[in-house]
């Protein structure tokens, strides 16, 4: 199933779903670059915006050779998963990915059609339990990934996974050029979430003063916290300083997570801004489609380094023999 899933992908990348940012532009450019470009469903705030989003892609993308991905919350707090998984049903995204509670809601329906389902998971425990519902995939974040961010290294995240999962691995975190992505595909994995590189796209639905941020600070003005939504998450420290926030003291003051698709999202979630460790490498807000052309020629230039180096091994080898 890896196999089938990439192989007629340009590059193993997904262009992840964000919060607030990510929408049928962004999923279009993305699959038109062949990548897959994907969003979530909190996004729309209504059932009939999400009908509009889905329909809008599906006429863009339909079912080509890119598929393309609804990232859906399972949280039990979220009152819309019905409805959610009825528009699913009717447009059939190649691809389905869970989040933030147990997949096992959705892999009858996407299974039903069809389509793949991979649970974001943030360590090994979770991954064991994902699988157990009968997941193709998981979607490991790592440390340095924005947004709602997991705590282990990329690498030996990968490492124990492999280790009882044959399926689909995709890793995210902190990766934002090509030769990230080599490094990922090397260790294990078959697909590579990026998340902030594709946020200062030109076709993203982030606000020019957010992609600013972006391209304007690096590592050391991102901040882990469970303050503003109850799970830990990386943040850009100058929104959150811009928006009257300490950093240094801010703590989460609510009584229960929620994460209902439902309704309007508390303002706390849409007026900090969130980002994952790799914007350092961000020099500018460029269109997707020269994203990944940059991506690809990064890619190419690792995998090519790493093949020298190979070669260079078994010479010496062979040396010694």
């Amino acid at each position: 199933m890896p196999a089938d899933l990439v192989e007629h992908l340009r590059l193993p990348v997904v262009a992840a779903p964000m919060f607030l940012v990510s929408g049928p532009d962004l999923v279009i450019a993305a699959c038109r670059s062949r990548i897959v470009g994907s969003f979530p469903t909190p996004n729309c705030r209504t059932i009939d915006a999400l009908d509009s989003w889905m329909g809008t892609i599906d006429d863009a993308v339909g079912s080509g050779d890119t598929p393309w991905a609804v990232n859906l919350v399972t949280h039990r707090t979220n009152t819309r998963l019905a409805e959610d998984l009825r528009l699913i049903a009717q447009y059939r995204p190649g691809i389905v990915i869970t989040a933030l509670g147990s997949p096992a809601p959705v892999v009858e329906v996407v299974k039903n059609y069809g389509g793949i389902v991979i649970a974001d998971v943030v360590n090994p425990t979770l991954a064991r339990k994902a699988v157990a519902t009968g997941v193709d995939g998981l979607a490991c974040v790592s440390s340095g990934a924005g947004g709602h961010t997991g705590h282990l290294s990329p690498f030996a995240f990968i490492s124990a996974v492999r280790d009882f999962f044959d399926g689909i691995i995709t890793v995210g975190g902190a990766i934002t050029d090509g030769a990230g992505v080599a490094g990922a595909i090397t260790a294990g994995a078959d697909l590579v979430y990026m998340g902030t590189r594709f946020l200062a796209s030109t076709e993203s639905m982030a606000t020019d003063a957010y992609k600013q941020m972006i391209v304007d600070h690096g590592l050391e003005d991102i901040l882990v916290s469970d303050a503003i939504t109850g799970t830990d998450a990386s943040w850009l420290r100058p929104s959150l300083i811009a928006n009257g926030y300490d950093p240094d003291t801010m703590a989460f003051d609510g009584d229960r997570r929620s994460y209902d698709s439902a309704g309007d999202q508390p303002a706390r979630w849409k007026d900090v801004w969130a980002a994952g460790q790799g914007l350092a490498t961000i020099r500018s807000v460029d269109p997707v489609a020269k994203i990944v052309d940059r991506l690809e020629d990064e890619y190419i230039r690792a995998a090519n380094r790493f093949t020298g180096l190979v070669t260079h091994t078994h010479r010496l080898a062979g040396q010694s023999l």
